[in-house]
């Protein structure tokens, strides 16, 4: 049977508009390079250095563990978005499934995520454009990048779709190049002296700093994922969700261990663990340390086109969550309007200003925004995470397994919200980490108080 491309069954909250409809263009090959690209960004071209300074080698099994965890997570938000294939995705389902507190919880949570990812990829690419001009002000690119990010989004979805297909085109094809030439130099091309794997333990043993520095180093790893789930906010505008969204889903974990475990282990046999450079992206400079200086000057214009592939979903993915909000009445009602091409611009300007925040930041803290952000993001994606585990059990408690199902639930939910709790336990434990730690029971209190308030006054 053909898939209804009406969300009729879906929540009636999360798709209740009187502005012209959004449209249905996304197509499967979209689906799957939304996945890739909102996942594959400064997690491993930036912040995989930072976590292997911190633990060693180990780092490889942190993120197949990580990988594994949110590839159980988009299972759940999948078999939901099949069911009820709605723009507001998780945030419909959990005003659905837990009370309409935890949508506006859910809703203005990843509003707030993707604001504060956006300025960290922004942030990162002001990082990878040094790599050319040291001497530019860093906010002046990261200006010139929200500005073109923006202006790709407000055409039409079809038209970001196409921006996201090739910027994460770009990136896939750079990545396997990059572990086709590192196989290459550990086989014996040229003359880099690498002698088989040894790397891997030569320096201290595969965990050179002990378990705890491997489960500290969860956090940043878990970071590296962080946006993945924003696919389930494309499927109001897939074509055949029933179909694609499915055949994306299953596709990203082998592929993302792939591109991580694969590009970082390549990169950890081939140079020395405690030589991994922090100072911009490993994986140049570790390009430029073997002497191969062309081939990092053409990395840094993929890491560089890798970040604006982020910041593109999340401006993407924002847009339409707070067009739901707004649907719902849990965000000013203007919001909830749509162009004739069916882009929710209000809503996507609106959230370009909050985003522009980054330029301040980057005047103001030049160089260490991103050390600010970073654990903030962490702490507000362990609200959305645990949000769809449990808004998958209400579901599968009241409408039984869907089409899509996700294995061994409902032991797979309690085994990721466990996840969850383990690293905001190690949060609390991690320095670098305190600022997210702190944040997340604040920002988490806060909107639970205003969720209830408004219902009680809605009510």
């Amino acid at each position: 049977m053909a898939p209804s491309t009406r969300p009729a069954q879906g929540p009636r909250s999360a798709v209740s508009t009187t502005d012209a409809p959004m449209h249905r263009e996304l197509k499967n090959r979209h689906l799957q390079m939304i996945s890739l690209g909102s996942a594959i960004g400064t997690g491993l071209f930036l912040i995989s250095g930072t976590s292997v300074q911190t633990a060693g080698p180990i780092v490889l099994v942190g993120y197949a563990i990580a990988g594994i965890v949110l590839y159980a997570v988009m299972r759940m938000l999948g078999e939901m978005a099949v069911a009820h294939p709605v723009a507001g995705s998780w945030s419909a389902y959990a005003r659905e499934y837990l009370g309409k507190p935890a949508g506006f919880i859910a809703g203005w949570n990843w509003w707030y995520v993707c604001v504060v990812v956006c300025m960290v990829e922004l942030t990162a690419a002001s990082e990878f454009m040094a790599f050319w001009f040291s001497g530019l002000p860093r906010w002046i690119t990261t200006a010139a990048c929200l500005v073109l990010i923006t202006a790709a989004n407000t055409i039409n979805v079809k038209a970001f779709g196409e921006f996201e297909f090739y910027f994460t085109l770009i990136k896939v094809t750079a990545v396997i190049a990059m572990i086709g030439l590192g196989i290459a130099i550990i086989l014996g091309a040229g003359d880099y002296h690498v002698h088989g794997l040894q790397n891997l333990w030569a320096h201290g043993g595969f965990a050179p700093k002990g378990l705890g520095a491997f489960m500290i180093s969860l956090v940043a790893i878990t970071f590296s994922f962080g946006g993945i789930e924003s696919l389930g906010t494309a499927a109001g505008e897939v074509e055949e969700p029933a179909r694609n969204i499915p055949r994306a889903i299953n596709q990203v974990l082998l592929r993302i261990l792939v591109f991580y475990v694969g590009a970082i282990g390549v990169m950890l046999i081939i140079w020395p663990w405690d030589q991994v450079g922090t100072e911009g992206s490993p994986f140049v400079l570790m390009l430029v340390g073997l002497g191969i200086g062309g081939a990092a000057t053409l990395l840094n214009v993929v890491v560089l086109t890798a970040a604006l592939s982020v910041a593109n979903v999340m401006t993407y993915s924002n847009a339409r969550v707070l067009y739901d909000l707004a649907a719902s009445g849990q965000a000013p009602r203007f919001l909830a309007h749509t162009n004739k091409q069916g882009v929710p611009v209000r809503a996507l300007l609106l959230n370009s200003g909050f985003v522009a925040v980054a330029v301040l930041l980057n005047v103001v803290l030049p160089g260490k925004a991103l050390v600010l952000l970073i654990p903030i993001v962490v702490g507000a994606e362990l609200i959305t995470w645990s949000i769809i585990a449990l808004s998958h059990l209400r579901f599968r408690a009241r409408e039984g397994a869907g089409v899509f199902k996700t294995p061994l639930s409902p032991i797979t939910n309690y085994l990721c919200l466990g996840y969850f709790v383990l690293i905001y336990i190690l949060m609390t434990q991690d320095p670098a980490s305190h600022a997210g730690a702190i944040a997340l029971p604040l920002w988490f209190c806060g909107l639970l108080i205003v969720g209830f308030l408004l219902n009680r006054v809605r009510r």
